[in-house]
């Protein structure tokens, strides 16, 4: 019945052809082309990430998940870091973030979407996710407000893909300072995921829209905007396609041009 439903919903020859890919051991540059694994945006923003790491002569990446919950995204970030690695080269360091516990008490505060989300929304079993990750996949449990500052002090290499799925104002606002803290490593452009802005509650005044908002209007060097380029694809009507972005370092472009253009003379 679900099949049939979503015959009705999208074009057959597009549900024909991800099926086909999917069972196929095709490149994981046509998974990516053709949307063919389960969460096809973290595959676009990782498979984006490194190809920008190679084309800057980086051989080591960060990818991150904010709000990790159960574990289905990590578990998936890690599989396609695995495929990635294997086709571009690029070493992929799998990380995620999560309170361990849920969510935090949102207090009332509108900007935090009390209408939507509670304390202790999205718990997690440490325990069986832990047993399922990899080795090079790193578990980071605790308040962003603190742990994302220690991750940067210690970052030993930059940032190229984020998930971001912590549906808070204040802790997506807290997360986003990995693009603005001094010791921050990141590509000249990093791309995100915002899971949470196309729900009916979500406007620019709350949630994960006013803490993109804030971080533009407070920083200079960094900017978070549309990843314009995705229109281009050839599913370019899912909705996962409006959640990318890409967090543009305008200081190191500069700096990059500059060198270039050094170079030249």
């Amino acid at each position: 019945m679900g099949f049939l439903l979503r015959l009705l919903e999208e074009q057959p020859f597009r549900l024909l052809v991800r099926t086909m890919v999917k069972r196929l051991p095709l490149s994981v540059r046509t998974h990516e082309r053709w949307d063919a694994v389960d969460r096809p945006h973290y595959l676009c923003g990782i498979l984006a990430a490194a190809d920008m790491a190679k084309t800057s002569g980086i051989d080591s990446i960060y990818i991150a998940e904010f709000g990790v919950a159960r574990g289905s995204g990590l578990l998936r970030m890690q599989e396609y870091a695995q495929m990635v690695e294997r086709e571009t080269g690029i070493n992929l360091k799998v990380v995620g973030f999560d309170s361990g516990f849920g969510l935090p008490p949102t207090k009332g505060d509108y900007r935090e979407h009390p209408d939507k989300w509670a304390r202790g929304d999205y718990p997690m079993d440490e325990g069986w996710l832990r047993a399922r990750l990899l080795p090079s996949t790193k578990l980071i449990l605790g308040d962003v407000r603190l742990t994302v500052p220690e991750f940067v002090q210690r970052q030993r290499y930059p940032l190229g893909f984020v998930a971001m799925d912590l549906d808070l104002y204040s802790s997506t606002k807290c997360a986003l300072d990995i693009f603005r803290l001094p010791n921050r490593q990141m590509l000249r452009r990093v791309f995100v995921y915002f899971d949470d802005i196309f729900l009916p509650e979500n406007h620019r005044f709350a949630g994960e829209r006013l803490a993109i908002e804030e971080f533009n209007l407070e920083n200079q060097n960094v900017k978070i905007d549309r990843w314009y380029s995705l229109c281009d694809r050839i599913f370019r009507d899912y909705r996962w396609v409006q959640q990318m972005y890409v967090a543009h370092d305008l200081a190191a472009i500069e700096s990059h041009c500059a060198g270039r253009e050094m170079q030249q003379l």
